[in-house]
């Protein structure tokens, strides 16, 4: 008997499913966690430091949600058809021909991750230009129309007819297919799969860039690989999907203006945002505004909708409130000093400011006159996690207490190019990625080194074993 749709696995679709959907919900606070605190706009900086497995958690959370889109989804049951793993002769060869297809998806993604981060490594020092800000932003906002449907990211319809009968059946045509499965499916894949990229291009870290594609190509080829390994059947395209891509497109939007507002000088964001419950109340109910009017949208999708005629001025209604009720929420949540949940104020006052030198050969000589200890601070103006130390780890009273015995030396290394910046990066060994946070003894011996965010209380226990 062949591995058809008589199979007995057919009856355990529901309970796959039920684990996939389960599985999202439990990797979505990873990605919340990826983009929490700090800039935004280095998320995913932020959730290299925080450790791999948040980052890459993150990449497969993107890459699943990707292959919930319209032009995903649709095409799952007939891609794992053409190369015949509906047609398998027993379980085993349906997983292989399905493993085959995603290994395809992987090798198709990974070399991007790759040549993003080689690319991006003067990337991180030009964030610090305007103009590339805008340039940045206006990609941004233009991935974000496509998903809201002003246009799409789309191959010429001969080139895609023809990828789209690659390969053929068998282990060679499900390897190919998986090859060009990314191109086909363009117009829902290219704004994720750009905004992944650039990214990964802040960090700068090819084992990562690397790593966190293969991850999203895991993510977009977990449901070819459950359908073709199970024979499961999915539940129906519908309106649903119109809401993935209405929240794609809204969290794109949102990341044009978080890069703009983190090229601001702090003062400035703190002058148009504040830090009140009254201005965190007013950017929810604008965001509830949104959310509402896109449940509309959505719900006029559906077969058979007695107000379809709603959809599209409900979803070009949406847009503003939900884009700009999510910047002033999110924003407002950022601002240091204040839990407005808790009222606990993170800047009071225990010890004072730490003072930091800017010259290398000056703290040096400052830490050998008076026999101190050394604390070095590599950061950038385009690093989301040195920002969440300037603002959360660094004030904080118990790290001022213990910073006290220390000289502190902080490396603005915004600029790639500046050779004393260079030359300081390649002494304490800090060339690849930041922030770095060196902890050197009186003896001048590296004691203790941190290549992520550290928690306040973990840098002052820290500090605290530095002699």
């Amino acid at each position: 008997m062949t591995y058809d749709e008589k199979s007995p696995v057919k009856s355990r679709s529901k309970s796959l499913l039920a684990v996939l959907a389960a599985l999202g919900v439990l990797l979505w606070p990873l990605v919340v966690h990826a983009a929490g605190g700090g800039s935004d706009t280095g998320a995913f900086e932020r959730a290299l430091a925080r450790g791999p497995f948040v980052a890459l958690a993150a990449s497969y959370a993107f890459g699943l949600a990707t292959s919930l889109t319209p032009c995903v989804y649709p095409m799952i049951a007939i891609t794992v058809s053409v190369f015949g793993a509906r047609e398998a002769k027993s379980r085993l060869e349906g997983m292989l021909l399905s493993l085959t297809f995603v290994a395809g998806i992987v090798c198709l993604f990974t070399p991007m991750g790759v040549v993003s981060a080689l690319t991006g490594r003067g990337f991180g020092s030009a964030l610090g230009n305007g103009w590339v800000v805008a340039g940045i932003a206006t990609v941004f906002l233009a991935l974000s129309a496509s998903l809201f449907g002003a246009f799409e990211i789309a191959l010429p319809q001969s080139l895609n007819n023809r990828l789209s009968s690659v390969g053929g059946s068998g282990y060679r045509g499900a390897l190919l297919l998986g090859l060009v499965c990314g191109l086909v499916a363009a117009p829902c894949v290219g704004p994720f799969l750009f905004g992944l990229l650039g990214w990964i291009a802040t960090t700068r870290n090819v084992a990562l860039g690397s790593s966190a594609m293969a991850f999203y190509g895991l993510g977009l080829g977990t449901l070819f690989f459950v359908v073709g390994a199970f024979a499961v059947s999915l539940p129906k395209a519908g309106a649903w999907m119109v809401g993935i891509k209405w929240v794609g497109g809204v969290a794109l939007a949102y990341m044009a203006l978080a890069y703009v507002r983190d090229a601001l000088p702090k003062e400035t964001v703190h002058k148009l945002a504040h830090s009140g419950v009254a201005y965190g109340m007013t950017a929810a109910a604008i965001l509830a505004v949104g959310l509402v009017l896109a449940a509309v949208h959505i719900a006029a999708e559906r077969r058979k909708s007695r107000f379809a005629h709603l959809s599209r001025p409900m979803k070009l209604a949406s847009i503003l409130p939900a884009v700009a009720g999510s910047l002033m929420l999110v924003t407002w949540w950022q601002i240091p000093g204040t839990n407005a949940l808790s009222g606990d104020d993170t800047r009071a006052v225990g010890a004072s400011e730490v003072k930091w030198e800017s010259s290398e050969p000056r703290a040096l000589a400052r830490a050998a006159s008076e026999r101190k200890p050394l604390l070095v601070d590599f950061g950038a103006s385009w690093c989301g996690a040195c920002k969440e130390l300037d603002e959360k780890t660094f004030p904080d009273p118990r790290v001022r207490a213990q910073g006290a015995r220390f000289v502190a030396l902080h490396v603005d290394a915004t600029d790639d190019d500046d050779p004393e910046v260079a030359r300081v990066r390649a002494k304490y060994g800090a060339k690849e990625g930041l922030p770095v946070v060196v902890l050197l003894g009186s003896d001048g011996k590296e004691a203790v080194r941190f290549t992520e965010f550290v928690p306040p209380d973990r840098l002052a226990a820290a500090l605290a074993t530095v002699q």
